[in-house]
């Protein structure tokens, strides 16, 4: 097979930190890896703190040469408040244009992949089809505004018939659409022509096994919090309004022997903050550099995956490898029947009860907090589970797979 020429047009690549970031940044280099040439137009660093970190200021565009192709950077457009939806969508509107322009030099490629969200990108990624010729393959981390709509983030109802025509758009132009899940391949193919259902594939998101490992669970990160050897009940991910958040917040008072510490930042996490006033053994702390994610997850003793009713299937919190990679039982109070209870039944790695159920999502954190034994073994079932399950390189081999057909017309 002789290599292949792949643009690339996603929000977030290293060194920017987004779980989306991490991602795509691992299958660009897997298919590197496989001999292909990769040029990659993204975002400058961004995500931390929602603002161009230091360093990267002072430019709209920056261009770099890479051993498999290239990277061009391009602002942003961030806005400093992450609750102004409309701002972002602004933001998101701009950044996805500067990247659609900067994309179309290069000449002629053999695919585009595009990811979403943005949804934006989805029409970005079909520009830069039209003039480099490549076929369209629209990857989507999350269903938009499906999920924006189900937490009430967005409630306008003209914003709302504009974001599902962009949406329906953006999959009618794409050879191919690819999902995190069954669920979401579901929800995609209920709103496509049915002679377009066969182009929605599942393609999982992967974790690094090597470099996420079960590890001590008395790490630096605790001392630096001041946390001791008690139970950790851990939280770490956007801390967003999609999340329950307030739920685990409400039920850290029935537990008060154990610390429960939510790592992360978001658009909710003020407000969640002065909830938890009061509560000493409620603890906060932003974001970790990469490096520090295994350490990150090794503090936890049992993590958290709470998503809002509704979500289930519009959403797979991609973090759940990660927790089972490290060796940690899983607690989800998620919709079920839906991708995250799945992989916790396949895995054994952990409790997967219905989303937004205080009193059940309790009852299921006390059994586990008193019996360490039995939540120990769940993490070391998640942990195999996810060695076989989940690999960078099945999943880069997928995406050749899937270009290749497309390329051929299938």
């Amino acid at each position: 097979m002789s290599p292949l020429r792949i643009a690339v047009l996603c929000p977030h690549f290293a060194p920017d930190t987004a779980p989306t970031g991490d991602v795509i940044t691992r299958i660009v280099h897997e298919l590197a890896a496989r001999g292909h040439e990769l040029h990659v137009v993204t975002a400058l660093p961004w995500y931390r703190e929602h603002r161009i970190e230091p360093g990267w200021e002072g430019k709209w565009v920056r261009r770099e040469t890479t051993a498999w192709g290239s990277i061009t950077r391009v602002t942003p457009f961030p806005g400093g408040d992450k609750r102004n939806l409309l701002r972002r969508a602004a933001g998101f509107a701009g950044f996805s244009a500067l990247a659609g322009l900067t994309s179309l030099r290069g000449g002629r490629v053999d695919a585009v992949i595009a990811m979403s969200p943005p949804l934006t990108m989805g029409l970005t990624g079909w520009a830069t089809h039209l003039v480099r010729r490549g076929p369209l393959v629209f990857n989507i981390q999350d269903v938009f505004p499906d999920a924006a709509v189900e937490t009430g983030a967005i409630t306008n109802t003209k914003v709302i018939a504009v974001a599902r025509w962009l949406e329906r758009l953006s999959y009618h132009r794409a050879a191919a659409v690819t999902v995190l899940s069954d669920d979401l391949r579901e929800n995609v193919v209920a709103k496509v022509k049915p002679s377009r259902a066969g182009r929605v594939h599942v393609i999982p998101n992967f974790v690094d096994t090597e470099f996420i490992r079960p590890a001590d669970r008395m790490t630096p990160l605790r001392a630096e919090l001041g946390i001791g050897d008690e139970p950790v009940v851990l939280y770490a991910g956007n801390v967003g309004f999609s999340q329950s958040l307030e739920m685990v917040v409400d039920t850290a008072r029935e537990f008060p022997q154990a610390t429960f510490l939510i790592n992360g930042d978001g658009s909710a996490r003020v407000s969640l903050e002065e909830r938890a006033s009061g509560l000493p053994n409620v603890r906060f702390s932003g974001y970790q550099p990469k490096e520090r994610v295994p350490e990150v997850l090794a503090t936890g003793d049992i993590h958290l995956v709470p998503l809002k009713a509704g979500l289930g299937r519009v959403s797979v919190p991609s973090k759940t490898y990660s927790i089972l990679a490290a060796g940690r039982p899983v607690l989800a109070a998620i919709d079920p029947g839906t991708e995250v209870p799945r992989m916790i039944a396949a895995s054994g790695g952990g409790v997967a009860v219905p989303p937004d159920d205080a009193a059940t999502f309790g009852s299921a954190l006390g059994a586990l907090l008193a019996d360490a034994p039995a939540a120990a073994a769940m993490g070391a079932h998640g942990r195999a589970w996810v060695e076989g399950a989940a690999s960078p390189a099945a999943v880069a081999a997928a995406y050749e797979a899937l270009i290749l057909r497309v390329r051929a017309g299938g």
